[in-house]
């Protein structure tokens, strides 16, 4: 009386690999490869197109209420000038907005300026794509 427990049935997989050759296997997993990398680039499509329709909507928004402030600032500006006027004259009281706005442009072109340096690239996508291990990308060889 033998106490042996049967071995179970190969699984698919091992049934597969003892009966594909080789070179049958790495096409699989190199078309495996390719279809990963096209999926990986879809992928970036669709979150660069995400991405391109929020910052549209946004920045629509923003420009209208650009505009409206705009015609806020030009009242109010002209408010200003008028009661400068009654103290010291309407061409100095004018002089006195202009250099006012003109400040006001120089710092706000600073403070955009150093915004704009911080504006990154690729959403999510790019940074899986560099984990992407060197010996699987084209072009490079390794010795």
């Amino acid at each position: 009386m033998s106490s042996q427990i049967p071995e179970p049935p190969p699984s698919a997989a091992r049934a597969k690999a003892d009966n594909t050759s080789l070179g049958d296997l790495l096409g699989e997993v190199t078309r495996d490869l390719s279809t990963l990398m096209r999926q990986e680039v879809e992928l970036a499509k669709a979150e660069l197109k995400e991405s391109a329709s929020k910052a549209g909507r946004g920045g629509g928004m923003l420009a209208g209420a650009g505009v409206a402030g705009h015609f806020v600032l030009l009242f109010l500006s002209i408010a200003l000038w008028i009661a400068l006027g009654e103290l010291m004259g309407l061409g100095w009281s004018a002089v006195v907005v202009a250099v006012i706005w003109g400040v006001i442009a120089a710092v706000l072109a600073s403070i955009g300026r150093k915004e704009l340096k911080t504006v990154r690239g690729m959403p999510q996508t790019a940074e899986t794509l560099q984990e992407i291990p060197p010996t699987l990308k084209p072009g490079e060889v390794r010795r």
